[in-house]
């Protein structure tokens, strides 16, 4: 792997009694698609809030792009994208309303914003769909209008969470071509999923159980290692493991 541009080292989130992420570690590479699976409830959104900058960790480092994710919250959020599980577009504005709004948001000159809009739309097939409003679009339209908006200040780090919740078979597939796409201009995307056939699109991918990493590897080796024949298969050895409800 090259230089990491995320490291992790025992980052933990406890919240009183309840131990959400236990002491966790990992690194990511540049352009890397990292897969973070695991059963709803393992941990995976809390671990994935506490790299973005959006909540506090009870223990443990990490290092987003550089930046310590416990003092340099503020700069992680200026270099990273993140694609929440809740659609957080606005429903009463249109595609390109919306994709404006979120450039100057992430910090986009305002003569910036037109030209990376354009861009956006051509690479989307969007371009006859500007001016519909984002309520009236279908839900697979809307998850990757909302992937694009995540990647319009061109981030080092995409963050996905649970992106293709919902959606059809179809519609997954093509989500996915964008993020290959996305990665093969080097953006690292760093994503959680509980579909586990999604883990073959990734280069590496851990399976969290409990708030804890129970295995890390590219999924030809997890595999290999499992004598599996699917990725779903090797989850279903490690989830027999699991303690905790979700």
């Amino acid at each position: 792997m090259n230089v990491p541009i995320i490291t992790v080292r025992n980052l933990t989130k406890q919240f009183d009694d309840f131990v959400a992420v236990d002491h966790i570690s990992f690194d990511v590479g540049k352009g890397e698609i990292f897969g973070f699976l695991g059963a709803n409830g393992a941990g995976k959104t809390t671990a994935m809030r506490m790299l973005c900058g959006l909540s506090y960790p009870t223990d443990g480092t990490g290092l987003v792009a550089g930046y310590d994710i416990r003092t340099e919250s503020e700069q992680i959020k200026r270099h990273i994208g993140y694609m929440s599980q809740r659609f957080s577009l606005y429903q009463d504005l249109t595609v390109a309303e919306n994709m404006e709004l979120y450039g100057g948001i992430y910090g986009l000159s305002s003569k910036e914003i037109p030209t990376r809009v354009e861009q956006m739309l051509n690479w989307l097939h969007f371009a006859d769909h500007r001016n519909d409003l984002v309520g009236s679009l279908p839900l697979g339209w809307k998850q990757k209008l909302a992937f694009m908006v995540a990647a319009i200040h061109r981030p080092e780090i995409i963050f996905l969470d649970e992106p293709t919740g919902g959606v059809d078979p179809i519609t997954r597939q093509q989500f996915w071509e964008l993020i290959r796409l996305a990665a093969s201009e080097g953006t690292t995307i760093f994503v959680t999923t509980h579909y586990m056939d999604e883990a073959e699109y990734c280069d590496r991918v851990t399976m969290m159980v409990d708030g804890q990493i129970r295995a890390l590897d590219t999924p030809e080796n997890l595999r290999k290692k499992y004598q599996a024949d699917t990725m779903e298969q090797v989850f279903y050895k490690l989830a027999r493991e699991a303690k905790r409800g979700e």
